[in-house]
């Protein structure tokens, strides 16, 4: 993520890619047949499709935001996901959204009231940049467990996040929390589908919902589709990447991202579906053949 100090993530493989490299989208995409190529830089590939895809900028530490969003309008993606404000005007300069804006950290999170104050005081500060800036969403965080039971975790996130949820609506602007493996993201709370519902139920808000990413959720619980279908008036914001090592999401990973973003599209989702792989190829290419994976 673009702030690694409060979006810390496990396994980052740095891409080293110039510029001009890094704009270009043409050619075969490596360990592909070559009947399948990534789409030219002016085919758009998600010009046609159902869904709204943007990408995490933390994947791609090699670009600067300005040249990440210069390839998104290449290839058709319609936002940045997990910026600051302080990027915002870039991404408006490239008629770009910023489709989660961050906020506070992922291990001191909402389920203990000692984090309120800092949690809740950056949630509150970037409700009111999105707002300003008419983007959609801010992520949020349960944290970690730290031997608390999950019960009263659930009912400490939901009154901190009662606190906010009103400006949220004021500003309309949707809270999301994030559903992570707590294999990797050792000890987080918000690690399954059922607890985060019991949460947006607690809550009782439109304007608070779960960021599922299809990547963590897999690790963790699999059954993604059903999940998808079954959960569908939960779920605000979407991010993908193969399974296992987030990369590519090519045959060498064991998602089936084709059949779920039609069943994303199926239940009438408007939101955004952003990509959160790390590439191991090149990353233009690799991020212009996720859009046309997703693309449906």
């Amino acid at each position: 993520m673009n702030n690694t100090n409060e979006f810390s993530r496990r396994g980052l493989i740095a891409s080293a890619v110039g510029g001009a490299a890094a704009l270009g989208l043409g050619g075969t995409v490596l360990g592909q047949a070559a009947a399948t190529p990534a789409p030219a830089a002016d085919s758009k590939p998600v010009a046609d499709g159902r869904l709204q895809q943007s990408v995490c900028k933390w994947c791609f530490k090699s670009m600067s935001v300005e040249e990440l969003a210069q390839l998104c309008n290449k290839i058709g993606l319609k936002g940045i996901d997990l910026l600051g404000p302080d990027s915002f005007e870039t991404v408006k300069k490239y008629n770009l959204v910023c489709t989660m804006t961050q906020s506070h950290g992922i291990e001191k999170g909402l389920n203990r009231k000692e984090n309120w104050e800092d949690c809740l005081g950056k949630i509150r500060k970037a409700i009111d940049a999105t707002s300003e800036a008419g983007f959609p969403n801010v992520i949020c965080f349960s944290g970690n467990r730290g031997g608390m039971p999950d019960d009263e975790g659930m009912k400490n996130c939901a009154e901190a996040l009662k606190q906010v949820v009103g400006h949220a609506e004021q500003k309309k602007v949707t809270i999301c929390m994030e559903l992570l493996n707590s294999k990797q993201h050792k000890d987080y709370m918000c690690d399954h589908t059922e607890w985060g519902v019991g949460l947006c139920k607690m809550v009782g808000s439109e304007r608070f919902k779960l960021l599922y990413d299809i990547y963590h959720m897999q690790i963790m619980e699999g059954d993604i589709i059903a999940t998808i279908r079954k959960h569908k008036d939960y779920l605000g914001h979407y991010h993908t990447a193969g399974v296992p090592g987030r990369n590519e999401l090519d045959e060498n990973q064991e998602l089936q991202y084709p059949a779920i973003m039609r069943a994303i599209a199926d239940i009438g989702f408007k939101g955004y579906v952003a990509q959160e792989f790390v590439p191991k190829r090149d990353p233009a290419t690799s991020l212009a053949e996720a859009a046309r994976i997703c693309t449906v």
